[in-house]
């Protein structure tokens, strides 16, 4: 089987998403209709905002049951970004802490989905090897 490379997230209003996501990850969407905006980062990801109204079959997702997750090199570079996210207005979960893996904090998008940002503590990778 080959590995994911490809997410959906349920919004209320997926050109409001959209030009979040927009704005957040700085590209425009590759496809965007009034039910569904596409989204292709340039390692291929591709990140995808369907409306929770017209998805079939039928979603019942709750908010926050998942994270979209971003790596960042050092903590300094954590704290840069949750300035800077805080600063565009976005809701902060958690501000940026220590915890067993590293540096970290959660904001929301408009439609309360987490996205975590964050750098591994010294001596490890995001692959779970040491350095």
């Amino acid at each position: 089987m080959t590995p994911p490379n490809f997410v959906i997230l349920y919004v209320d209003q997926p050109q409001r998403s959209g030009a979040f996501y927009g704005a957040l990850l700085g590209r425009e969407p590759v496809e965007s209709s009034a039910t569904f905006v596409l989204f292709v980062l340039d390692n291929g990801f591709k990140l995808g905002l369907w409306s929770r109204h017209t998805v079939e079959p039928a979603a019942s997702a709750a908010d926050g049951g998942a994270e979209i997750v971003f790596a960042l090199d050092t903590p300094d570079a954590v704290d840069a970004a949750h300035a800077d996210w805080a600063g565009r207005g976005l809701k902060i979960l958690q501000t940026p802490t220590n915890l067993d893996f590293g540096r970290t904090f959660v904001a929301l998008d408009p439609d309360n989905h987490r996205l975590r940002v964050y750098s591994l503590s010294d001596g490890e990778q995001a692959n779970g090897e040491q350095k």
